[in-house]
């Protein structure tokens, strides 16, 4: 088999499962990276180099690998924009926190969003009570929104921050 065309099935390979991978852990927020979520992703970059390029480890094999994974990308951007199953699978949808004042515990935990994180975004927002809210969203880049239906909403932006559950530390 050509060599370079066994890099681009490798790496496709990898590509694949590591597109598999990140979505079935069900990582939500992968703009709010942990200093474990970036020791995890720099591990797995390197534990899946010689699965993609074997031992070619030239410059023409890696640029080789490299360009493959630019392409699939192009075009799963593509697909994803016309394949809307495809993009539900891929792409995390945002999730309803408060809706009518009435929280969403379920949610809330299953998200392992804290009274105190959505408090915090509350008075981001200037609301101080669960009841004034008519809609809190938390978004897929991992902003929480909040919508009062008041006339005198602010335009605000609340970053969730990882805390560190063993030390209570912001991360």
């Amino acid at each position: 088999m050509n060599p370079y065309l066994d890099i681009a099935l490798r790496s496709l390979a990898v590509y694949a499962f590591m597109l598999i991978a990140i979505r079935l852990t069900g990582k939500k927020e992968l703009s709010q990276l942990n200093t474990i979520d970036v020791v995890l992703i720099l591990l797995i970059s390197n534990a899946v180099q010689n699965a993609m390029v074997g031992n070619n480890t030239s410059l023409l094999g890696g640029l080789a690998a490299a360009a493959v994974l630019f392409i699939l990308n192009y075009i799963l951007k593509k697909i994803t924009f016309k394949n809307k199953k495809l993009r539900d699978f891929i792409f995390q949808h945002p999730e309803i926190l408060i809706h009518d004042g009435k929280l969403n515990f379920d949610k809330l935990s299953h998200l392992g969003i804290t009274d105190e994180e959505l408090k915090e975004a509350m008075r981001e927002h200037g609301v101080e009570h669960y009841k004034d809210v008519k809609l809190a969203i938390f978004e897929v880049d991992g902003n929480i929104s909040i919508i009062t239906g008041t006339k005198d909403l602010k335009q605000t932006h609340f970053k969730r921050k990882k805390v560190h559950k063993s030390l209570g530390l912001n991360m």
